[in-house]
């Protein structure tokens, strides 16, 4: 597939600087050269980036901006993704990361009989939510419905028996330890989890940043799969989506609110984990995910804790101040936390000066890293990360206004 950045965004080269265009011409074509592949059945394949397999969440945010296009090749390329990651969903739900082929390419082989199409097996809700977001987001945008199709049925159905049955989640039925001498790497309690109570969320083993949950009830993957859920494009399983959905809800507020603001993670039994972090979703990018409205109060509150050095992960510097993450060094930030930061304000001025900090933290590389110290950012994780640079051009047609819409 061959996409000129005009065909795809008409009218943006005249809205924004040179400078800025070809920053956003250059990630679009690398999207399209080097991290769009085939599968043997022609199906679209993204990795994400210098690791050369596809993630189900990665994969959604690499191709929100494509969301503003009208042109029928990106139209069709969106279509066939959510059929592709319906696909490798089913393969294993429990899964977070896929090889184009059942190849047997893994970055561990944690389980005797992890399917050779599994690149890591690691449980994360939010996997499932960026599944159904996608599916969702096609629909609504260009109103196609090919996509959703009986195999999209059959995954909407699993997902809900499976979040039923995660609601009681059985700490022995998925266990994870992998002896690499990295903490976060795998679950505490000797790879089954800290003990949990119930409370009507859906429980989620690793985060968005791979990075084990200390406690199993994921805040902002829950309020993200309870959003899909009451959104869902599905009308036979509908009413049971509504009925998990509203049972996810009220265990957030009945646990997840503490003090007016949002918790990272909960047990269920009174102990919460006060942090963000810079992946999708994180609590600052509910009003992003479309969960919660950018001026909610309990957001707003939140939002200033994240924002803040009471998040330990929030890390402050001479050349950038936003969120990271433990999947990083200590003070380095994200590009990606840095956009949501912006994409989340509403305020136009605060976009183009987050364009202008992430433009000149790229250490000279015209990319954006997954992560670069905040005094120096000549230190960044990360020469590729596909996800970074297309939230960067997701900034930058919000920046502008540009939207496409049917």
């Amino acid at each position: 597939m061959k996409c000129g950045t005009a065909e795809i965004f008409p009218g943006l080269q005249e809205a924004i600087p040179n400078h800025r265009y070809k920053r956003v011409n250059d990630a679009v074509q690398s999207f399209f050269t080097k991290t769009l592949r085939d599968m043997r059945d022609g199906l679209p394949f993204l990795i994400t980036g210098d690791i050369p397999a596809m993630w189900l969440r990665d994969s959604t945010w690499q191709v929100k901006p494509l969301l503003n296009s009208h042109n029928p090749d990106v139209v069709d390329l969106l279509v066939n993704l959510s059929k592709s990651q319906v696909k490798l969903f089913l393969i294993d739900p429990f899964a977070n990361a896929f090889n184009p082929e059942p190849n047997g390419n893994c970055w561990h082989k944690d389980f005797a009989d992890q399917s050779p199409w599994v690149f890591e097996r690691k449980f994360e809700l939010d996997s499932w939510a960026s599944v159904l977001y996608l599916a969702r987001k096609v629909r609504e945008q260009f109103d196609r419905t090919d996509h959703l199709d009986e195999s999209y049925e059959e995954a909407v159905g699993l997902m809900l028996e499976l979040g039923r049955k995660e609601q009681n989640h059985d700490r022995n039925g998925y266990i994870f330890k992998r002896n690499n001498g990295v903490a976060h790497d795998s679950l505490s309690h000797d790879g089954q989890g800290a003990p949990l109570g119930h409370t009507g969320m859906v429980y989620s083993a690793f985060r968005p940043s791979d990075d084990a949950c200390t406690y199993g009830y994921l805040i902002p993957s829950n309020f993200f799969f309870m959003s899909e859920l009451r959104k869902l494009v599905a009308p036979k399983l509908s009413s049971r989506a509504s009925e998990l959905a509203e049972q996810i809800h009220d265990g957030i507020t009945k646990f997840g609110l503490i003090q007016g603001k949002f918790a990272y993670e909960v047990d269920g039994l009174g102990n919460a984990q006060w942090m963000d972090d810079a992946n999708i979703p994180s609590l600052l990018s509910l009003p992003y995910l479309e969960v919660l409205p950018a001026d909610n109060t309990e957001y707003q509150k939140t939002r200033a804790f994240v924002l803040s050095e009471k998040n330990p992960y929030f890390f402050r510097g001479v050349s950038a101040a936003g969120v990271g993450s433990q999947h990083t060094p200590t003070k380095h930030v994200w590009p990606i936390a840095i956009a949501v930061e912006a994409l989340t304000s509403n305020d136009v001025h605060k976009q183009q000066r987050a364009l202008e900090i992430l433009e000149a933290t790229d250490a000279g590389t015209g990319r954006m890293h997954e992560s670069f110290h905040v005094d120096n950012p000549l230190k960044f994780t990360r020469e590729w990360f596909s996800w970074s640079d297309m939230t960067y051009v997701d900034l930058v047609l919000a920046s502008v206004g540009y939207s496409y819409k049917l």
